[in-house]
């Protein structure tokens, strides 16, 4: 009797402690499947501080770490417009933890003209944010208030000097010299804050500019000559497009974040979805109103369609305007 009592009385301490060890089974199991992210992303910014995309990806990041939870820092890598981060988040192994936040030109234009060790399919484009507003702007201190009269200028002066930001602006200078049969020496620069300076002191007679500029034409310092967009810009509709001036062309460039293209889809949505919030984040938004870019928000699919579209009209102004 005593022995079988002893059983009996073992059996619920038994179950207690299958059930214990199968608890611990479960809590390790949970504990595996970690929510994305769980430690901090690096934003990755293809030009130096201080210009426009620089402007933005500070309050995206204020943003983006209240909405994933984690720290989000800046990490400047400037160069090729672009191109030297772009080749940095292709070979990154970080996956969704580092996004690159600019213009999309060095995705969609920049493999098509130099030897480059990514491609439009290295990367997940998870969303656009904002327009660029890309413009040809001269000096406020030029003798030139319109296009018109910098081509009178330019043919009574003889070479032209002008500040150029990326591979595929110079493009667009070519197609000018040839059409109008002027020379330009091209001067390159590493973005808007390397730009701004050349094109204030009269170093320059005229650049390209991603969006800088808006912070110089209230005071009269810039002037904006050309949009460069396919629609007059929306701060300074008196400028015409190239379209309207007969070269036929555009850098249609809204502004994106970018992600490895091995990044899992569980983990661009997440992304995506706070990139979304941060266009309704008023930080974001005034950061965007200031530097007057218009805030959009374009998905993955919709960006997929628009730069396949944009890619064969690049090519053909590369073969038409090569150096």
């Amino acid at each position: 009797m005593t022995l079988s009592g002893s059983r009996s009385s073992m059996k619920p301490s038994l179950k207690i402690i299958v059930a214990l060890l199968l608890s611990l089974t479960l809590a390790l199991y949970a504990s595996s499947e970690t929510t994305f992210p769980d430690r901090p992303v690096t934003l990755l910014i293809g030009f130096n501080p201080g210009g426009s995309t620089d402007i933005q990806a500070r309050a995206l990041a204020e943003v983006l770490t209240d909405e994933l939870g984690q720290p989000v820092t800046l990490l400047h890598q400037p160069g090729a417009g672009g191109g030297i981060a772009a080749a940095m988040l292709a070979s990154s192994p970080e996956q969704g933890y580092v996004i690159m936040f600019g213009t999309s030109l060095p995705f969609t234009f920049t493999p098509l003209t130099s030897p480059a060790s990514y491609d439009f399919s290295s990367f997940r484009y998870i969303g656009a944010l904002a327009l660029d507003q890309s413009a040809i702007v001269s000096g406020g201190q030029q003798p030139y208030k319109s296009w018109q009269e910098f081509l009178e200028y330019a043919r009574a002066q003889g070479e032209i000097t002008v500040a150029s930001q990326t591979p595929q602006d110079r493009f667009i200078i070519n197609l000018i010299s040839r059409r109008e049969q002027l020379p330009f020496r091209i001067v390159p620069t590493t973005g808007g804050s390397g730009m701004a300076p050349l094109v204030l002191s009269g170093d320059v007679d005229f650049a390209f500019s991603g969006g800088t500029h808006t912070q110089y034409t209230d005071s009269g310092d810039m002037r904006v000559l050309i949009s460069l967009v396919d629609g007059r810009l929306a701060e300074y509709p008196d400028a015409p497009t190239l379209t309207e001036l007969g070269y036929n062309a555009s850098l249609q460039n809204p502004r994106v974040a970018v992600v490895p293209a091995n990044t899992p889809d569980d983990q661009v949505e997440v992304l995506s979805a706070a990139l979304e919030a941060a266009t309704r984040d008023q930080r974001f938004i005034t950061a965007t109103e200031n530097v007057r870019l218009p805030v959009i928000f374009y998905d993955e699919a919709t960006l997929n369609e628009l730069f396949t579209q944009q890619i064969a009209e690049y090519r053909w102004l590369i073969q038409e305007y090569s150096e």
